[in-house]
């Protein structure tokens, strides 16, 4: 990969360093009350932007990067599984930080934190506002204030996502690959793979074990088949690559002229039980400037098909049917892990409820049983631009 190139693997955005981020769709959260982990019910596809130069919008054109479309108020989340390698990643909504509530940086901070730790943090869904929880990442259209940008800065300019990464420094880099080649050496005189990589400094992150997590085969539409007693599964809206060996714990629900955009940005929904680790790496550990950077475009459905001339994905699938269905929720817990404290900035953000209304979709509450513990060839570089 060229220094600092930013590229797509299918669904799959591939920063330098080894970081793979994945947009996954969800079920939406109540606005009210704390819960379990939503599943993933597949990817959101993404395209480069300078590859529609006479139908993406010039301000898009000039911010460069990736697009995806959401729909209003469908909730999504970043699964960082499949990082090669330790790699700090800033994460923006509309330029501000979702786990510092700052403003964007081209600089790492570490107090307060304003970026997580990959691959420890297997994913991210929303913003850093509680102490073990997060609020759920929500689409929202830009104009009303119900964003994070414009609740926190007073207005709304950028919307979006922003993904900076920052890798090892030289001489961290250089101490972590001999150690993770010892460490291969050691499981292959034991005769078999461990399920656990260990990554100097940040401690253990569990790989599941084989068959803990059924991944489905690419979604073709229709629904997919029962759970065992279960009622038939809602068709999944887009289907979710395999789990590569070694990746991060996954969250499967079972197996025109250039004119104005319709921009979207990210407000927030629900809360859920999720931490945001805290670096333990040595001071000093990562590099001074970051290997690269991306920004991802939120357009909604009908732009989608106006720029790119393709179908946008299905609308969510309903979420009391899918746990009438019986199908799973899921609890992350890492007892080696370190929370960090709520961003003060983004406890005080209020969900998009209070500028779109009642939540119209009913929601059920998973039962004890659906309850789940779980401890391609590089594409063409995106071009950056001036954001």
């Amino acid at each position: 990969m060229a220094e600092g190139a930013v590229r797509i693997d299918g669904t799959t955005l591939q920063l330098p360093g080894g970081v793979r981020v994945r947009f996954i769709r969800t079920l939406r959260l109540p606005e009210t009350g704390t819960h379990q982990l939503p599943p993933g019910l597949g990817d959101f596809p993404i395209r480069r932007v300078e590859d529609y130069p006479h139908t993406a919008p010039e301000e898009m054109r000039a911010r460069g990067g990736v697009m995806l479309p959401v729909y209003l108020r469908e909730a999504m989340w970043l699964h960082f599984g499949g990082s090669t390698e330790p790699a700090a990643l800033q994460v923006g909504v509309g330029k501000v930080c979702a786990v510092s509530g700052k403003p964007w940086s081209g600089s790492l901070v570490r107090d307060p934190q304003n970026y997580v730790v990959v691959p420890r943090q297997p994913w991210l869904d929303g913003i850093n506002s509680g102490k073990g929880t997060v609020r759920q990442f929500v689409a929202v259209p830009l104009g009303l204030g119900a964003t994070v940008e414009g609740q926190v800065t007073g207005e709304e300019v950028f919307g979006g996502v922003q993904l900076q990464s920052f890798p090892l420094n030289d001489k961290q880099l250089a101490v972590w690959r001999e150690e993770e080649r010892l460490r291969a050496e050691r499981e292959q005189s034991l005769g078999g793979l461990s399920t656990t990589a260990l990554f100097a400094g940040t401690g253990a992150v569990p790989m599941p074990p084989p068959g803990a997590v059924p991944m489905p085969p690419p979604s073709t539409g229709a629904p997919l088949p029962p759970p065992p007693g279960g009622a038939p599964m809602p068709a999944a809206p887009g289907g979710a690559p395999m789990a590569a060996p070694g990746a991060a714990p996954q969250r499967s629900a079972s197996a025109a002229p250039p004119r104005a955009p319709a921009a979207m940005g990210l407000g927030v929904g629900g809360s859920m039980r999720q931490e945001v680790y805290r670096d333990t790496w040595p001071r000093g550990s990562w590099a001074g400037s970051p290997a690269g950077r991306v920004f991802v475009h939120l357009v909604t459905p009908p732009e989608w098909r106006r720029i790119t001339g393709e179908a946008p994905p299905p609308s969510p699938v309903d979420r009391a049917a899918y746990t009438r269905a019986g199908l799973p929720w899921f609890e992350y817990y890492d007892e080696d892990g370190h929370d960090l404290d709520p961003a003060d900035a983004l406890g005080t953000v209020k969900p998009v409820g209070d500028w779109l209304g009642d939540d119209l979709d009913p929601w059920q509450a998973p039962a004890p049983g659906q309850v789940e513990p779980l401890g391609d060839a590089p594409g063409k570089p995106i071009q950056d631009g001036d954001w």
